[in-house]
């Protein structure tokens, strides 16, 4: 290849992608366990549908503040 700071610009571009798109899917997997849990406190408890509905409410910040917790250690 041509220049050092293009392979630098490269191996940086690839670095950020493959962060963002472990954040993506780190994202989901908490809000799946969420909704898990949830679906998990319908059976036990008997609910309809208000334990997935609280796993998806409360997922939602959970996966919000562990991501953002990630992205701190990182950068």
């Amino acid at each position: 290849m041509g220049n050092s700071s293009d392979d630098s610009g490269l191996l940086k571009s690839l670095k950020t992608l493959g962060i963002l798109g472990g954040i993506g899917i780190f994202f989901a997997v908490v809000v799946g366990i969420c909704i898990f849990i949830g679906n998990l406190a319908d059976e036990w408890l008997g609910f309809d549908y208000a334990g997935k509905l609280t796993g998806i409410i409360l997922g939602f910040p959970v996966a919000f503040y562990l991501t953002y917790r990630q992205l701190k250690e990182i950068i």
